[in-house]
């Protein structure tokens, strides 16, 4: 076997050659940190690689799987973390100029969990400051660039990993997911994105252990290695108050399964949003026909998302105020434009605000729970739009429709983070320029393992998710 055709390979084909002693972690390694040389120059997507750190680890995997004792499931897989985590002796800036030379002395449960599963850390991937917004950029590291066209946004706020697992620059990455930041950046690199139940996967530290909009989750070039990632990641652990507490739901079971049969709800426009007419002819043309072939019945039906606005926008304002306070307080000229607007959106909120807020959304998850009810899962677009020019800050015009914030043009997205339902993006098909398009599935609550499976048999179907982009 060629060892640089390594990082072409899936997470799940790398694991199984390792456990089965085909290849060694060091020339997984090699080949992976050839690839970060030859692409991440052009993209920006690893912000602080750490080779001889991961070159130490990688030798230690190897010399584990010469002992022949039990290897975990990502066992001498190369991965790079989100630079929201911490990972103890490596940098993590959020993003901030505050944080730029912050080292922190503990890791994240994420990158606990992900290191005891065996796998290798070779660096950070970038991420725009304090995870605000879908597209990567901030003033530590600069903008991340898209894999399939270098002039558009990666999106975000996990643009980076969704960057880096396009072009091949590592098998598996994480990622986390307030208003779309794993589903956005999952449709515009043609990867999967999975935002899981609340409490599935656990975060920790945490500055608001309570707030459930925000989940961790994780990224993949094919739904059956975000499973494989996801089973890693999730499970039960004190330090989070929210944490899924009972028995875990069979996330590396199989996922092929027959879906025939099965009910999805079409709403290419959910709640009357202006979705682009490319997103929309790519949703038709390639997304609908990936369902029907499988024996799917589509539904015209479309849930009840009053509530969803609203409750977002409160409960999001008044988090970044309880997360981000003290920055405000001590460093606000340091702060860029939105998160400063996010933070003093959640100062000027009264208790009244707040109060309506969670009423909402509660009332918003009983019409879900109730419609989720009548079918397996409803299929709508992740972003209204495709990749936008990376020089731009944020999407200001959908078909002729303004976005006033940076926010706005996200709706498709952080409506269902309101529902607290689990959502995926599933590579769907391209616009005639070649840009990526993603589906958004959302599932049942607590329906992970079951929108895993849905999802992969419509990754399959719709068969665009292998294609490699033109910097790969």
């Amino acid at each position: 076997m060629a060892s640089e055709s390594l990082h072409l390979m899936s997470a799940t084909e790398l694991a199984r050659l390792l456990r089965a002693r085909e290849v060694s972690a060091r020339e997984v390694l090699a080949d992976h940190l050839a690839q970060i040389e030859r692409t991440n120059p052009v993209l920006n997507a690893i912000v602080t690689l750490a080779a001889d750190r991961a070159e130490v680890s990688a030798a230690a995997a190897d010399e584990a799987m010469a002992r022949s004792g039990p290897l975990g499931p990502l066992h001498g897989l190369p991965v790079a973390c989100k630079d929201l985590q911490d990972t103890a002796g490596m940098r993590t800036t959020y993003g901030s100029t505050i944080y730029a030379d912050h080292v922190p002395e503990h890791d994240s449960l994420l990158v606990e969990r992900t290191l005891a599963a065996g796998a290798v850390l070779v660096g950070k991937t970038n991420t725009p400051e304090f995870g605000t917004g879908s597209h990567t950029y901030n003033e530590v590291f600069g903008t991340t660039l898209n894999p399939w066209d270098t002039a558009r946004s990666a999106g975000g706020s996990s643009g980076a990993a969704a960057a880096a697992l396009a072009a091949r620059m590592v098998p598996v990455a994480d990622g986390s997911d307030l208003g779309g930041s794993l589903r956005i950046p999952a449709s515009f690199c043609n990867v999967v994105g999975f935002r899981p139940s609340a409490g599935l996967v656990p975060s920790w530290p945490a500055r608001d252990g309570w707030f459930s909009m925000a989940v961790d989750g994780a990224l993949g070039r094919s739904v059956r290695d975000v499973a494989l990632h996801l089973s890693v990641l999730a499970g039960y652990d004190p330090r989070s108050p929210i944490a899924w507490p009972g028995p875990l739901p069979d996330l590396a079971g199989p996922l092929d399964v027959d879906v025939r049969g099965g009910r999805v709800a079409w709403c290419p426009k959910p709640a009357g949003l202006t979705v682009d007419r490319e997103v929309l002819q790519v949703l038709e043309s390639s997304g609908r026909p990936a369902l029907e072939r499988l024996g799917l019945e589509l539904v015209d039906t479309e849930p009840d998302l009053t509530g969803a606005e609203a409750s977002f926008l409160v409960l999001r304002a008044w988090h970044y105020a309880a997360s981000l306070g003290e920055e405000y307080r001590t460093r606000r000229s340091d702060l860029n434009p939105d998160v400063t607007w996010n933070i003093e959106q959640g100062l000027s909120l009264s208790g009244a605000e707040v109060s309506a807020a969670f009423e909402a959304r509660t009332k918003l998850y009983e019409a879900m729970r109730r419609f989720m009810a009548t079918v397996d899962a409803i299929a709508m677009p992740v972003s209204p739009v495709p990749p936008f020019p990376a020089s731009e800050r944020y999407v200001r015009e959908i078909e002729g429709e303004p976005q006033p914030t940076y926010l706005d043009w996200m709706r498709s997205c952080y409506l269902i983070s309101a529902t607290g339902l689990p959502a995926v993006s599933v590579p769907c098909g391209f616009t005639e320029g070649g840009l990526p398009v993603g589906l958004q599935l959302v599932g049942r609550p607590a329906g992970d393992v079951d929108l895993l499976r849905l999802a992969h048999a419509i990754e399959v179907s719709a068969g665009v998710s292998e294609r490699p982009p033109p910097v790969s």
